[in-house]
């Protein structure tokens, strides 16, 4: 799967503001991904909050309501091997770089979840809580964290006996009894703590 993928509509407004959120950084499993949403001032989008605020079906209602009213959005993610050589922080602010560099529409400025800004060469402030307060940092969580949920669900196909469908790769109880019983596979984080003392 290619690193960043980007939609949109190709129309124009005179402040292109993105806002950019990630999802994964406490799993033990699967890619870190980020979104950058630009909201297309003229098209209002009611319930928008922190993904995590949000019930799994509004979530996902949100989800495609956003990828048809949003001015552009993109997906951007680094995958297991960049977070066990870079570390979870460094992986996390790729993928967001990634996915403000997909943007079909360029932002002027971008708002970032968080305490960080990745290196790169836009106007940005960093938000704490940004997902609770901004509305295009809320639909990037939105976005994210669905794309991620439909992929971890793929791996749990793929790789059974973890509970992937459910736990998206954080380490609830089901999880760690998986790790300890099958032993890790290939989308697990060999640089986290239970995974590595597993591995010796």
């Amino acid at each position: 799967m290619n690193e960043a993928v980007s939609q949109g509509n190709e129309r124009h407004c005179s402040a292109l503001t993105a806002g950019v959120d990630e999802v994964g950084r406490g799993a033990l499993a699967g890619d870190v991904f980020a979104a950058a949403v630009i909201l297309d001032k003229e098209k209002s989008i009611d319930g928008l909050k922190d993904s995590k605020q949000l019930s799994e079906k509004q979530r996902v209602n949100l989800y495609y309501e956003i990828k048809e009213e949003a001015l552009c959005f993109s997906i951007g993610r680094a995958n297991v091997l960049e977070i066990d050589s870079l570390n979870i922080l460094q992986a996390s602010l790729l993928a967001m770089s990634r996915a403000v560099k997909a943007l079909s529409v360029q932002p002027k400025f971008v708002l970032v979840d968080g305490l960080h800004v990745p290196e790169w060469n836009y106007s940005a402030k960093a938000i704490v809580r940004g997902d609770s307060k901004v509305m295009a940092i809320a639909a990037a969580s939105i976005v994210a964290k669905v794309t991620r949920d439909k992929e971890m669900a793929l791996m749990g196909q793929l790789y059974p006996g973890y509970d992937f469908a459910k736990n998206k790769g954080y380490p609830t109880q089901a999880h760690l009894t998986g790790l300890k019983k099958v032993g890790p596979c290939i989308v697990h984080r060999r640089s986290f703590a239970p995974v590595s003392k597993l591995l010796g």
